[in-house]
């Protein structure tokens, strides 16, 4: 898997990929984060899972956004990046129940002006109990 990481950068023409260390990333078949240029591509973060996979925050869409904030927060600093590099971010939701509290948890991580944000209501994430799902684009300065 490693190998096809490292071959994906070089056919990528300048991608890197940013290794989070986290166990997750290495069973999966995408990378948590990809820079090319001064891009910075966060995919597919969701709330903290156990051991099993099972996400831990059931139920709570402002915790499950927290933790992602949390990821997203390590994510940027191994890149390189803050919070305030952050441009677009695209949350997928399995409801809309309780979503407008996820926007006092982006006060906690981000500051004005606010980048730009797209909700998409989906009927379904990857795990059952994961009520949010969010993909992060960062400009860097080079």
């Amino acid at each position: 898997m490693e190998e096809a990481r490292q071959h994906a950068s070089v056919k990528g023409g300048g991608r890197q990929i940013i290794d989070t260390g986290w166990d997750t990333g290495r069973r999966l078949t995408f990378s948590h984060a990809v820079k090319k240029g001064n891009m910075l591509f966060l995919s597919g973060l969701i709330g903290t899972v156990d051991d099993r996979g099972h996400v831990i925050s059931v139920g709570d869409i402002a915790a499950q956004t927290r933790e992602i904030y949390e990821k997203v927060g390590i994510i940027l600093k191994k890149a390189g990046a803050t919070f305030d590099d952050v441009v677009k971010t695209t949350d997928y939701v399995t409801t809309f129940e309780n979503y407008k509290a996820t926007a006092d948890v982006r006060r906690e991580f981000f500051s004005e002006p606010f980048p730009a944000a797209t909700g998409i209501l989906v009927s379904g994430l990857l795990r059952k109990d994961a009520l949010i799902e969010i993909d992060v684009i960062a400009i860097l300065d080079k």
